[in-house]
């Protein structure tokens, strides 16, 4: 799947290890610090647990645990990327935030057909600013794919 819009986007852009990755910013509710999520029994390795978020329980899924991308640390720049992906709310835990960037069509080239730890299916394409380079994922389609659908049961 490739993004085709005539205008131009806003990502939140992120990082896990040494790749940065960029999502819709529509999709962004709030960044919050990293804590300790209560943990769920027989949730999938990439559940770390859930939080109470002012009353709703959210399930809180580890990206860099989810795309196999090593062992997760936690650090004083951890954060929980809060997201509203359709009735649902979920966090995902990064590495850090960057910063909000806009892209111009012009500047997000297709994905490259490649198969690595990473299920290209979720990538929309690359974005590019200058010198850096944006993964950007399909926050949504990545969330209610088959094999997440575990959040679906958890958030009910």
């Amino acid at each position: 799947m490739t993004t085709t819009t005539s205008q131009a986007a806003e990502f939140l852009a992120f990082t896990l290890g040494q790749e940065e990755y960029g999502i819709d910013i529509q999709k962004v509710s709030e960044i919050r610090s990293y804590e300790q999520p209560t943990r769920i029994a027989s949730a999938p390795d990439y559940v770390k647990g859930v939080i109470n978020l002012r009353g709703l329980i959210v399930p809180i899924i580890d990206m860099r645990v989810r795309f196999q991308l090593g062992e997760p640390t936690y650090g004083p720049f951890t954060v929980v990327i809060i997201l509203h992906i359709g009735t649902r709310t979920v966090g995902i835990v990064v590495d850090a935030v960057s910063d909000v960037t806009t892209l111009q069509p012009e500047q997000i080239k297709p994905a490259p057909d490649i198969s690595g730890s990473m299920d290209t299916e979720y990538i929309t394409g690359l974005g590019t600013i200058e010198d850096r380079m944006l993964i950007l994922v399909d926050i949504e389609r990545l969330m209610s794919s088959a094999d997440m659908g575990l959040i679906e049961k958890m958030a009910a």
